[in-house]
């Protein structure tokens, strides 16, 4: 059976990657985050998001065209949604719980 087709990017991603090295660029040894932030402050401040709009609707057309032909395959719409191996719940002990087990330990040694 073909793999789930992946969704596709917003506009803002779509920008954001052809942009990236130019704000590499302006802002030499900038983090990683810092360039996010960098770009979430330029892309607000665009007034014409418009071809970045029409190329996330485009991707988004062939994205519905591609999932509606992946179901009529015998794909489900859960077929690419996976539990992460070794999560695990974590449980926290008790203040008290842990009190009452130096208390036995301690006991258990003056005997």
């Amino acid at each position: 059976m073909a793999e789930k087709p992946k969704r596709p990017l917003s506009a803002y991603m779509l920008w954001l990657n052809s942009a990236r090295e130019g704000i590499k660029k302006e802002n030499p040894g900038i983090k990683v985050t810092e360039i996010a932030k960098k770009g979430g402050e330029l892309w607000r401040g665009m007034k014409d998001k418009s071809e970045w709009e029409y190329k996330a609707a485009k991707m988004k057309d062939e994205y519905n065209k591609q999932m509606q032909d992946f179901e009529r395959n015998g794909g489900s719409k859960d077929a690419g949604t996976k539990k992460k191996k070794g999560a695990k719940k974590v449980v926290k002990k008790s203040k008290k719980k842990d009190s009452e087990d130096e208390d036995d330990e301690s006991g258990d040694e003056s005997d």
